[in-house]
């Protein structure tokens, strides 16, 4: 099982990569929301959520002997760049940033099902338990943004049919 551990260890320093990259993105969202109240109040409140599941996976690779790798980190937090950025010149920001963000949740949600079969596997329950906690949060951010999509798609077109700001601020 020495080989599934490395990957076990492999696979976490990846998801501690894409919490870095979430964590980034959160920043960015929140830096553009003024129109929309209710998302910019939960994109704070995941975004705090984030910062947990983040210290999770360290203590995870804590616990197997390890830690994260900075270069791995790096580059989720140039890919949360990157993506943030990507929509700084597009109108209607806010409804393809609730759309990746819906996106992203899915990818976390894959992720941490197959971290936690693998802790299982490599006989880390501690592990498995704190992927768990990371699962079911991302699981109740996917399903509030589910929720949510069609009332920000709807409140961005009124307030474009009203004349009224309806991007996100720059």
């Amino acid at each position: 099982m020495a080989g599934t551990k490395e990957t076990l260890i492999d696979w976490l320093r990846d998801a501690y990569a894409m919490e870095t990259q979430a964590i980034e993105m959160l920043e960015r969202q929140t830096e553009r929301l003024e129109h929309y109240p209710e998302l910019l109040a939960k994109v704070r409140e995941h975004k705090a959520v984030t910062d947990r599941q983040a210290e999770r996976v360290r203590q995870c690779l804590k616990h197997l002997g390890t830690d994260t790798s900075s270069i791995k980190s790096g580059i989720g937090m140039l890919l949360g760049n990157a993506q943030s950025l990507s929509g700084i010149f597009a109108g209607d920001e806010v409804v393809k940033a609730g759309i990746f963000s819906y996106a992203f949740e899915q990818w976390e949600i894959a992720n941490y099902r197959a971290l936690i079969r693998a802790a299982e596997e490599c006989g880390e329950p501690e592990v498995a338990r704190l992927c768990t906690e990371n699962l079911r949060e991302e699981e109740e951010m996917a399903r509030w943004l589910h929720d949510q999509l069609p009332e920000v798609t709807t409140t961005f077109l009124r307030r474009k049919a009203n004349m009224q700001t309806a991007e996100a601020k720059r």
